[in-house]
């Protein structure tokens, strides 16, 4: 699923317009993206948390020569699914 077939998805079961649904979800990830740039988390419950996760420096080996190269510590984004996610996708009930 991409980006439009989301909004239209999210338009339908919300019964919302396209405009106001491509706006909410504009507004959800301007959200999350603020909150992580902050080193923040958001958390729904059921769903999942977005946080971010810090990743060492470390050498690493350019697959095309071989040669070592320096890999710089980073932030990197990431997301743990909630239990009711994993238990739906899994079709599995409580």
């Amino acid at each position: 699923m991409n980006k439009t077939e989301l909004i239209e998805a999210i338009a339908k079961s919300a019964n919302l317009s396209k405009k106001d649904a491509t706006n909410a979800l504009n507004a959800f990830t301007e959200a999350v993206t603020k909150e992580l740039k902050k080193k923040g988390k958001v958390q729904l419950v059921g769903f999942g948390t977005f946080e971010t996760a810090k990743r060492a420096a470390r050498t690493g080996k350019n697959p095309q020569t071989g040669a070592a190269i320096k890999i710089p510590a980073t932030v990197a984004p990431k997301f743990k699914a909630g239990a009711a996610l994993k238990e739906a996708v899994n079709g599995k009930k409580k």
